[in-house]
């Protein structure tokens, strides 16, 4: 089957002459800017290779973010922390191809995406202007344009439609099959047009079916209704009937009031066609709005598609036997249908939602959906617990998700926490009994007690929000920040819809540090730690403390080595250690702690001979061994001062059969008897004071950062205050014969290259220490800082959460995806969470909860499987008034045992509050209110 679509031709231009690369830059970044700031409905992008745009930034000069992580790149040489050493080659003509599919014969099979490709990492989105002047200068191809359409009701939204939506049209004629890519923003007669334009026909003697699973639901009227709002899915089946001498292609007569009256037999066809695809280029991840539309307040008058309905919804009831219909995915639904199980098998909502609640819809809140979700949602729901297993299609909900929630359109793979999420607070807002929400002023604590202030908290909470989903899902807890300056502390009591649980690792790695005292009192030393795999800078630095016994007025200083230089020092405490590799080298100094305050010496080394070679002086010099690091006092700084600090420094490599020499002839000069032990400490003092004296001195050279330029630095020589001063060190025979420069050379890695070690495996934790791990007292992050009232500045101060009040219904959202600059990580920890008896009345500190049941039980799961480029989610749920467990896959539904519900894939776990019942012996049991 071919695919035939319009494309765009492009100007024949005569080509521009190539621009030098700076100029590139600048041209290309003032047309995309201009394109920013004009941005409307209709305006063309074009989709280019990552591969080869991520070429042309380097050639330009500019940042493409490449990490330790990063693969190398063919252009430049890289370094061992991923950036590269040279300029990059001017790249070659764009290069497109990998990006669409290929046809039988090997050729581009009509520009056709690859259905897998993500933005960022296979392809970048340039404006028209930008486009046209790339392609000038570059040539290839093929141009791949786009449109770009709004999105969303609350907050439209742009966006660029990459895929356009692709429907398969079987003629009934003879049952031949073609394809028509179109944009999911274009009308319903837009699609008459293309297809009667292609087979040469009357409009008003077609017709076109929306044919869903191949199976009739709806006559698409010719209409201005978008095929959005039609709820047409990607991929989908439409059916194209043909009246023909009074008789329709369906096999079907119409009489005048447009019923059928006798069926006509048709003979299939094996052979097959494509519809040209018109000017329509656009992003396909195509899911309209739904038709469900609420009309007056009856709930029996909401239209659904016929796909879904199961039986008639004033049938079904609690008691019937429901509840194990599967959802069927509709393209990387998955994550939508694991997040529906879950909410459509919690009792009190399936309650709710089975009897009417069309009073409590709330149309006029401006932060809700006009009551559209919350119908969506209970139609569903009904659906899902009619009598029956057969799948049903959630395409009227996805309409409404995708048209509210334009983040989840498409048929791209996404977050079912995030989902939850959006689902529950949209729910809360739509049915929100509160019409007209009280302006309420916050009142400060002023010395009342925690119990007074939360319990205001709360009514002042329930005095906006008011619905189902707070009486069931919604809970308090206490924030309490402290200022790390003044100590003024802030209390607080927030609302809580679900609990983040960051998950403890368990799994250590092996690093190997070489420490260096800055104020030269010994000798440098290597120490292995143990630090947590997925831990950061801190923890390193925590664990150097503590092997190395750092003194109180000290810190530590990690840095990395490369080449025999500072490439970086690591001081952002909360970087993952998995920027560090194995084969890397990194040194830590230990510094006073005040070092922040003074100026910052640093010591680099280079010699005739050495092992690398130098950039500078023609390479006559070769730079060996560890950097050295030291601190100034304050103010400016003379070469002199440097001198001394050099040699303070150095004095614990000074070589002992140099001391013997040099401190018997001193000896018979000063009439020391031999024999007598004289303090290392005076040889380093006598060649201080032959420098103060203007005598010997080390060759100093003052350097830029990068250690590319120098300039010789002499004893007079004045340097004003600045954060770093980075100098190269000349050493002569002199101070080879004076210094041991061992102890600067042969730098373990942080793991031993060739070293296997024993596979770490990955402990499991508990959902209690993960719980404890939330709950702890942390400081708040750089980027989060608190504005302390007391000091009027931003503050980093510590924060502690406690549980408060807790809600009959308690989501438990288990963080297992990470992401940063430098790192996207999912963790496969085994968390062991209960499935009965869950008991949080430790964690919860409100006294007036001592009536209420701080126990509860597991009754659904949401499961993630697999990494972070892909995986697949399901669900499993306990039925109502059951006690068994259910695995519900996309449409496939199978019992499964309780002891296998446990899993690493657990993602986001559903507890329910169980009360307290009395057994026949008075003592106290667990039980759940639905059983």
């Amino acid at each position: 089957m071919t695919i035939l679509d319009s494309g765009y031709l492009m100007d024949n231009e005569a080509s521009c002459l190539p621009c030098p690369p700076e100029e590139e830059r600048r041209i290309i970044e003032e047309l995309t800017k201009e394109a920013e700031s004009n941005l409307k409905e209709g305006n063309l992008y074009y989709v280019i290779s990552n591969r080869w745009f991520l070429d042309w930034k380097r050639y330009t000069g500019q940042d493409t973010g490449d990490c330790p992580m990063d693969e190398h790149h063919p252009s430049g040489t890289q370094f061992s922390n991923g950036l590269f050493s040279k300029e990059a080659d001017r790249p070659g003509q764009i290069d497109n191809a990998h990006l669409v599919k290929s046809g039988s014969g090997g050729e581009v099979n009509d520009l056709e995406l690859v259905r897998t490709l993500e933005e960022g990492r296979d392809y970048v989105l340039v404006a028209h202007e930008v486009w046209k002047k790339l392609h000038d200068w570059y040539k290839g191809g093929p141009a791949l344009p786009k449109k770009l359409i709004s999105q969303g009701v609350h907050h439209k939204s742009f966006s660029v439609e990459v895929y356009p939506l692709c429907l398969y049209l079987i003629d009934s004629r003879d049952n031949n099959q073609s394809v028509i890519q179109i944009s999911k923003k274009a009308s319903v007669r837009e699609l008459y047009d293309r297809v009667c334009s292609f087979h040469k026909l009357e409009k008003k003697k077609v017709h076109i079916w929306d044919y869903f699973n191949k199976r009739k639901h709806s006559l698409m009227a010719i209409s201005n209704r978008t095929l959005e709002e039609m709820n047409l899915q990607m991929d989908q089946h439409i059916l194209l009937e043909v009246q023909h001498n009074g008789l329709w292609s369906s096999g079907f007569s119409m009489d005048s009031t447009g019923n059928e009256l006798a069926l006509v037999p048709i003979e299939p066809s094996r052979s097959s066609m494509t519809i040209a695809g018109g000017p329509t280029l656009s992003n396909g991840h195509s899911t309209g709005f739904g038709s469900s539309l609420i009309q007056g307040n009856n709930l029996s008058s909401v239209r659904m598609d016929v796909d879904d309905v199961c039986g008639p919804l004033s049938t079904v009831t609690k008691g019937d036997r429901g509840g194990l219909a599967g959802l069927q995915n509709l393209g990387n639904t998955c994550f939508m249908n694991s997040a529906i199980q879950c909410l459509v098998h919690t009792p009190p909502l399936v309650e709710y939602f089975l009897q009417d609640f069309s009073e409590e819809i709330n149309k006029q809140n401006p932060l809700g959906m006009h009551g559209e979700l919350a119908v969506a949602f209970g139609d569903l729901l009904r659906r899902l617990w009619s009598s029956g297993r057969t799948p049903i299609a959630p395409r009227a909900f996805k309409g409404k998700l995708s048209r509210f929630a334009p983040q989840f359109s498409g048929y791209n793979q996404h977050d079912s926490q995030e989902l939850l999420a959006f689902l529950l607070d949209g729910l809360h807002e739509d049915l929100n009994r509160v019409k007209h929400k009280p302006y309420i002023e916050t009142k400060d604590a002023n010395g009342r007690s925690d119990e007074e202030v939360a319990t205001e908290c709360w009514e002042y909470h329930k005095a906006r929000n008011d619905s189902i989903i707070v009486d069931i899902c919604q809970g308090q807890y206490k924030s309490t920040l402290v200022c790390p300056v003044c100590s003024k502390v802030s209390v607080t009591f927030d609302p809580f819809m679900y609990l983040s649980l960051p998950l403890p690792s368990t799994a250590t790695r092996s690093m190997t540090i070489t420490v260096f005292y800055g104020d030269g009192s010994a000798l440098p030393m290597p120490y292995t730690v143990s630090v947590l795999k997925h831990g950061c800078y801190k923890d390193l630095t925590q664990a150097l403390s503590n092997a190395c016994c750092l003194k109180s007025d000290e810190n530590i200083l990690l840095a990395e080595v490369y080449d025999h230089r500072i490439y970086r020092y690591l001081e952002k405490p909360c970087d993952p250690l998995s920027i560090i590799k194995d084969d890397d080298y990194i040194v830590a100094y230990r510094l006073p702690k005040n070092h922040n305050e003074l100026t910052r010496l640093e010591i680099a080394h280079r010699s005739k001979g050495k092992a690398t070679l130098d950039m500078i002086n023609g390479g006559e010099w070769r730079r060996f061994g560890t950097p050295l690091v030291t601190f100034l006092g304050e103010g400016p700084q003379t070469g002199t001062d440097i001198q001394i600090a050099i040699h303070k420094v150095l004095a614990p490599l000074q070589r002992k059969s140099y001391f013997s020499l040099t401190q018997t002839h001193a000896d018979k000069e000063n009439g020391t008897a031999p024999g007598v032990d004289v303090d290392q400490s005076n040889s380093c003092n006598m060649e201080l004071e032959q420098t103060s004296n203007g005598g010997c001195s080390y060759q100093l050279s003052v350097t830029d950062d990068k250690g590319l330029s120098c300039s010789p630095l002499g004893n007079d020589s004045i340097i004003g205050p600045c954060e770093s001063i980075r100098v190269l060190l000349d050493w002569s025979d002199r101070e080879h014969d004076l210094y041991d420069t061992s102890f600067l050379e042969d730098l373990p890695e942080v793991c031993k290259s060739g070293f296997v070690g024993k596979k770490t495996r990955q402990e499991a934790v508990s959902l209690f220490s993960c719980l404890e791990a939330f709950l702890k007292e942390e400081p708040l992050g750089p980027d989060d800082m608190w504005y302390c009232p007391t000091c009027k500045e931003h503050r980093q101060a510590t924060k502690k959460l406690d549980l408060w009040r807790l809600p009959e219904i308690l989501v438990v959202h288990l963080k297992r995806f990470s992401y940063s600059r430098y790192l996207k990580n999912k963790l496969d920890t085994l968390v062991n969470f209960p499935i009965h008896n869950l008991d949080l009345s430790k964690y919860v500190k409100s006294k007036g909860t001592a009536h209420q049941s701080l126990v509860y039980e597991l009754y659904a799961i949401s499961n993630h499987y697999g990494g972070l480029g892909g995986g697949h989610y399901s669900a499993y749920a306990k039925l109502i008034d059951e006690e068994r467990w259910y695995h519900f896959d996309d449409s496939h539904v199978s019992l499964v045992n309780e002891d296998e519900i446990r899993t690493s894939a657990g993602y986001v776990l559903f507890y329910q509050r169980v009360e307290p019942k009395m057994d026949a012996g008075g003592s106290s049991k667990f039980h759940s209110p639905s059983s």
